[in-house]
């Protein structure tokens, strides 16, 4: 069990609220899930990472396919399923955990949820415009740990 501090100042709380519509999302998920889990962080097909975090109660450590996209400081990873999102609460309630991205493994820490509003300045216009139509609002963002 982590008993340190958590690596930032951000409140620990994790509040995303629900998705406006999930049911694509998931309809998209389940065929691209094995090729997600065969391709995710590799240099492959960059969109992909997978993120390694520790159960908030088991202390079990997870890696989970997601979609990333890298920016100078980090990285966004949009929160499809809301406050749904396991992953995401693991890595809140820990301050941090790391992500394998196109071929290489990065510590991350400092997650906060920001809108799309502000996630957008970092996304080509495609994935603006699909994000709105998925109904997905919100993003985690994280920071690399500089090594």
């Amino acid at each position: 069990m982590n008993t340190t501090a958590p690596l930032t100042s951000t409140p620990p709380d994790f509040v995303a609220g629900r998705p406006r519509h999930s049911a694509p999302i998931r309809a998209i998920a389940k065929p691209f899930g094995p090729i997600a889990n065969l391709v995710a962080g590799t240099r492959i097909f960059p969109v992909w990472g997978i993120v390694r975090h520790v159960g908030r109660t088991s202390g079990k450590a997870y890696a989970t396919p997601v979609v990333a996209r890298s920016t100078p400081d980090g990285f966004l990873i949009p929160l499809p399923f809301g406050d749904a999102t396991q992953w995401a609460k693991n890595l809140f309630a820990a301050g941090g955990g790391s992500i394998r991205f196109a071929g290489r493994e990065h510590r991350i820490d400092e997650p906060r949820i920001i809108g799309l509003e502000v996630a957008g300045a970092h996304l080509p216009l495609p994935i603006r415009f699909a994000s709105r139509r998925l109904g997905i609002r919100q993003w985690v963002s994280v920071r690399k740990v500089a090594s």
